[in-house]
């Protein structure tokens, strides 16, 4: 999960890059490029689901279906109003009956947060695991998109320049942490913004991912 201090690690180069390449030790520290794209990651413990037959049942031979997220990639666009994310992900899918053909359709869903705790967006969609005759397992892809203000994930300038001001060995604040500015620690984390990916659970799945 992208946290404040990741923020402030990344931005903190910003200072250093000049005629730098990006991974090169200088004397103020190691040049990184920052980027407004938002990680892209599958929030737990919505990465999978369980399907039993009877449904009211929670017994393992009851099993009907598990399904598990996987293999997510992303790509993002940075240079308009908007950040676009475009998210792709696999599902991989497993029956307890391998008998006659049949699909099994599973919702999922893709939200924005802002700051590791608000929702400022969510869309869902479905996901249709075609099992074959005589199968037992079975796969599909899924995509999401996500766009995130440019503005709203820009910090202050005068946070910036806080940030990403110079310091050298025998400044009085070079060992000062930026993150212990309150004002500094709220605009990072106003500017963080992720992406979140799982399936769409019921009360019931949710509560049986957490206690199995």
């Amino acid at each position: 999960m992208f946290t404040p201090k990741a923020a402030v690690a990344a931005l903190i180069g910003l200072t250093l890059v000049g005629c730098s390449r990006e991974g090169e030790v200088t004397s103020t520290g190691i040049v990184t490029t920052y980027t407004a794209c938002p990680p892209v990651a599958i929030a737990a413990p919505t990465g999978d689901v369980t399907l039993f037959d009877p449904p009211q049942s929670r017994d393992a031979a009851a099993i009907d279906v598990v399904a598990t997220m996987t293999n997510v990639r992303s790509t993002c666009d940075e240079t308009g109003e908007f950040i676009v994310t475009n998210v792709g992900f696999d599902v991989q899918a497993r029956r307890r009956d391998s008998g006659a053909a049949r699909d099994v359709v599973v919702p999922y869903y893709a939200t924005v947060v802002q700051g590791g705790q608000s929702v400022v967006s969510k869309s869902l969609g479905n996901i249709v695991l075609r099992f074959a005759a005589g199968q037992d397992r079975a796969s599909a892809s899924g995509t999401a998109t996500s766009q995130v203000l440019r503005a709203a994930a820009t910090l202050p300038e005068d946070i910036r320049r806080q940030i990403t001001r110079e310091r050298r060995p025998g400044d009085a604040d070079a060992a000062v942490d930026p993150m212990a500015d309150p004002a500094v620690r709220a605009a990072v984390q106003r500017a963080s913004f992720e992406v979140l990916i799982g399936f769409q659970l019921t009360e019931d799945q949710l509560r049986y991912n957490a206690t199995r």
